[in-house]
């Protein structure tokens, strides 16, 4: 969807819908002429966005695969990512790409919150964070067990 404001003599606004073929166009900005179409183009717009945030599985590969937290793109293109510790490369779609960077940085920012506060890690008092990492590992040890044993073990 896009919503367009064009300026030419008189102000215009022009909102073309998802499906890219409908069209609607306002001719003059007057007193809440355009309020209740812009109030639509954006109610639409965030209940696409909520669908989208609240997505929590996905098919890939005729697997119906459930995510183990939000994560910004579902893109199935393959990427590549490398573990730190020896060095061994893998290629995963970019979905579980997203899940391993968001574990990795969970775990990263759960060790150091630890390591603040004099705890030991996995069993401090900061276990949300830790469930966060417990859930991206289980998810590539459910769907991704190659790639787990390269990246994670």
């Amino acid at each position: 969807m896009a919503i367009t404001l064009v300026v030419r003599g008189s102000l215009r606004l022009i909102i073309i819908h998802a499906s890219g073929n409908q069209r609607h166009q306002s001719s003059k900005l007057q007193a809440g002429g355009w309020a209740h179409e812009l109030q639509a183009a954006s109610l639409t717009r965030r209940i696409l966005n909520d669908k989208v945030k609240t997505m929590t599985t996905i098919n890939y590969n005729n697997k119906k695969m459930k995510l183990p937290f939000e994560i910004k793109t579902h893109s199935t293109a393959m990427v590549k990512r490398t573990n730190p510790f020896s060095g061994q490369s893998t290629t995963l779609p970019g979905f579980a790409a997203a899940v391993y960077d968001y574990t990795i940085y969970k775990n990263h920012m759960a060790e150091e919150l630890d390591a603040k506060t004099g705890q030991q890690p996995g069993f401090s008092d900061n276990q949300d964070e830790w469930q966060i990492v417990r859930n991206g590992i289980n998810f590539f040890r459910q769907y991704f067990a190659k790639e787990y044993m390269v990246l994670l073990d």
